[in-house]
């Protein structure tokens, strides 16, 4: 039995969702289709790469993944069909591809060919489950693309280091439904470049010198009323291993978010700087 997961930035009003459902059924009536989320915001890369890789690895070896974001084909814009880590891929090559490929290297990259024979104004509906369905029923990705050596790589996937200054230059690439902000910049290279020393983390006009491993290690739970931590600023490293700046127990009705509280959006640069003599503060990760 297949096993389909479904990311895109399609939304639940309209049709497409569902008609690509009913296409996945089609072709594989005991297919199992799980949504990843359909509430990417429109034809944000950097955003479905960041999901897509921290929701793959929960499903079994052999899942079939489509990504439906920004998946009009182009010269530039080329479909690709891949095999990592034990899973499959069906994207469009726009670089959605990056955040996982850039730590597993893939086992094969095709270039899906089969447009030749279908046209369509509506790829993910018309290709991509055609070649979900081939790969379900045993078949190689060889005979539905050529394959390539290379994909499209996103720069702002991948935070910059400068060895010489003790620097971490990363950038928000999620938001997410708590308004925290999660960065490019993994607890791995944190850890590689930090070497333990103190640092200070700056997000615009904010800093900070610790970095929590769980949101309410802010709270101390001996005082009487625990709810004045409420709404308090924290850094940490999220489920996935990515410096998030957040706000304890935030409700984007009442208290706000980090992204609103702090004014931090998308693209928005976070610095950390390493420093060679003692900081007392200083917690080590």
């Amino acid at each position: 039995m297949a096993l389909i997961t479904f990311t895109t930035d399609f939304g639940t009003k309209d049709h497409f969702v569902g008609a690509v459902k009913g296409a996945i059924y089609t072709e594989l009536p005991e297919a199992t289709i799980v949504d990843i989320t359909h509430e990417i915001t429109p034809f944000n890369i950097t955003e479905t790469a960041y999901v897509v890789k921290n929701a793959y690895k929960s499903f079994p070896k052999g899942t079939i993944h489509i990504i439906g974001v920004d998946s009009e084909l182009s010269i530039r814009n080329k479909h690709i069909a891949i095999f990592l880590d034990d899973h499959y891929f069906i994207c469009p090559d726009n670089g959605v591809i990056s955040m996982i490929a850039s730590e597993i290297q893939p086992t094969k990259i095709v270039e899906i060919n089969i447009h030749n024979h279908i046209e369509s104004s509506f790829p993910v509906l018309d290709v991509f489950v055609k070649v979900a369905g081939f790969i379900a029923r045993g078949g190689k990705l060889d005979v539905v693309g050529k394959e390539i050596q290379s994909y499209k790589k996103m720069i702002e996937i991948q935070p910059k280091v400068n060895q010489e200054r003790n620097t971490i230059i990363g950038g928000i690439v999620y938001i997410d439904n708590y308004g925290n902000v999660i960065s490019n910049i993994s607890k791995k290279i944190f850890t590689e470049i930090g070497k333990d020393r103190a640092f200070k983390i700056t997000a615009r006009r904010y800093t900070f010198d610790k970095v929590f491993h769980q949101y309410n290690e802010i709270v101390d739970f001996s005082v009487e009323d625990i709810r004045q931590y409420d709404g308090n600023k924290l850094a940490l490293f999220n489920s996935a291993n990515y410096l998030e700046i957040a706000i304890y127990r935030s409700n984007l009705k009442t208290v706000g978010g980090a992204s609103t509280l702090l004014g931090l959006r998308y693209r928005d640069r976070i610095t950390i700087e390493f420093f060679d003599e003692v900081n007392p503060d200083f917690t080590p990760i």
